[in-house]
């Protein structure tokens, strides 16, 4: 049962240190994407709730987290990973009853928390200036200096990963946070609040206010006291956010979400590459940013790469998250809803091979067999636009250019990957492919904590991950010192 592994009651917000009650006197259900059924109540905070996180969080600027060295930020930044891995079962079932993943995704996804927590821990003393020659009786060089408050407005796919990535960035830079998690997948980012504070963290350092988006999170993103915001959701809602923020003259970070293409080329191992292929568009049940949809497959290779693709998926297994299966639910009957939509489109495409769902998965659950498409058009709805389900489509290309150009051909560019042992193909199309990451002969690096991440186009701008994603949570200030 969830209230087993509760330790807080969701029902309340966290600011300034403490649990409080929203100012609204109503909540939001809890939904078991496995069964369909509510299993809690979760706090509806609103915009009077934003403000009060707001100013508890610019305390904290002025009072004692304002005056933490950077050494101690990373200090307790490195405490909190500890208290992150000893809660790992806790947080791992949550996570699992909360989104509908698979028990041992939600254990990658702990760990991933914990690792950030460790890795910017590390990193919170290690950012410096420089110093810039200039005319003879002046010393310039740069500082690097927090935005202030940050906002930070969380989707429900992996809510401890990108608190992990956006949130340990921010408070290892010296900002204060406030953290809008998606109103379908809150629990682990009030876990954390709570853990934070336990690892030392100063009251209004963290700050966690769940809520509808049209009501808390635009609070948040339209704040005259918020300096800087990190968005990661849909495109539509990254546009709406980058408007309140413009109004303010706040940079904002944005990771809208992909369309992303694995190109298969004739002399790739595919050995190695299959799990891969498979496995980065399935994982989450398809509800992944970087979900490599798109396979791109030379025609020489086209019914070798389908036979053995399919015969994985007839092998792929859909069912309650806590049993642990390949595949769990969808998060929501609106998301199955969408992604139902998109295959309605297939029409007399040919459907390679579908996945099953267990005979014994409960009837209300948001159920879907994954689906992969063979022979799909570059320029289908389902070549070009996120569907956010388990939804894979084969794309047959002559030769390197024609590749190029429909791994190219979406408005997305978040992440690609080639599977070639031509060494000169592999450094030729690091170059060409439209993406923020790209990878050669894997897929995702193993999570890369360290590994700067973001889109071009409709992916977004801005880098998160790595030294990068400090840098974007910070301003740089130069100083001129002029002594003759």
């Amino acid at each position: 049962m969830l209230r087993d592994r509760l330790w807080f009651d969701p029902a309340r917000i966290f600011v300034g240190g403490r649990w409080t009650d929203p100012h609204g006197g109503d909540g939001l259900p809890i939904e078991d994407p496995s069964t369909g059924s509510e299993i809690g109540l979760l706090a509806k905070g609103g915009a009077a709730d934003i403000d009060s996180a707001v100013a508890a969080a610019g305390g904290a600027l002025q009072g004692g987290w304002g005056r933490t060295t950077a050494t101690e930020r990373g200090r307790i930044l490195s405490r909190l990973g500890q208290l992150v891995l000893s809660h790992a079962d806790d947080l791992a079932q949550i996570e699992s009853m909360d989104v509908g993943k698979p028990l041992k995704q939600a254990r990658a996804d702990v760990a991933a928390l914990a690792r950030y927590m460790e890795f910017y821990g590390g990193a919170a003393d290690k950012v410096t200036g420089q110093t810039i020659p200039y005319l003879d009786g002046y010393t310039v060089y740069t500082l690097r200096e927090p935005h202030g408050v940050t906002g930070h407005i969380v989707p429900w796919n992996y809510p401890m990963q990108i608190i992990g990535r956006s949130v340990g960035a921010a408070l290892a830079m010296g900002n204060a946070c406030v953290l809008k998690p998606a109103e379908e997948a809150c629990l682990t980012a009030l876990a954390f609040a709570d853990l934070a504070h336990r690892a030392g963290l100063p009251a209004g350092a963290i700050n966690v206010v769940p809520g509808l988006g049209a009501e808390a999170g635009a609070a948040l993103s339209r704040h005259p006291d918020v300096r800087h915001i990190s968005f990661t959701g849909s495109v539509a809602t990254g546009r709406l956010v980058q408007a309140d923020a413009a109004k303010n003259a706040v940079s904002v970070t944005l990771e809208l979400g992909g369309k992303s293409p694995q190109l298969v080329f004739a002399d790739a191992d595919l050995d190695k590459a299959l799990p891969f292929l498979v496995n980065a568009g399935i994982q989450n049940a398809g509800q992944t940013c970087s979900a490599a949809s798109r396979i791109l497959v030379e025609r020489s290779r086209r019914d070798e790469v389908i036979e053995r693709m399919a015969a994985r998926y007839r092998a792929l297994r859909t069912g309650p998250a806590l049993a642990d299966l390949d595949l769990g639910p969808l998060i929501s009957a609106r998301q199955k809803g969408i992604v139902e939509t998109y295959l309605t489109l297939a029409g007399d495409l040919t459907i390679a091979a579908r996945g099953t769902i267990e005979s014994d998965a409960p009837a209300g659950g948001h159920y879907l067999a994954p689906v992969l498409l063979a022979d799909v058009p570059p320029d289908h709805r389902l070549s070009r636009e996120e569907i956010f389900g388990p939804v894979q489509v084969v794309i047959p290309f002559e030769d390197e250019d024609e590749a190029v150009a429909i791994a190219n051909g979406t408005e997305f560019g978040l992440v690609a990957a080639v599977w070639s042992e031509n060494g000169a193909r592999q450094m030729r199309l690091a170059k060409r492919l439209r993406a923020g990451q790209v990878f050669l002969n894997n897929y995702g690096a193993g999570g890369g904590v360290e590994l700067p991440f973001g889109g071009v186009g409709r992916s977004g701008h801005g880098r998160e991950k790595g030294f990068e994603a400090l840098y974007g949570f910070s301003t740089l200030k130069t100083v001129a010192a002029h002594h003759g």
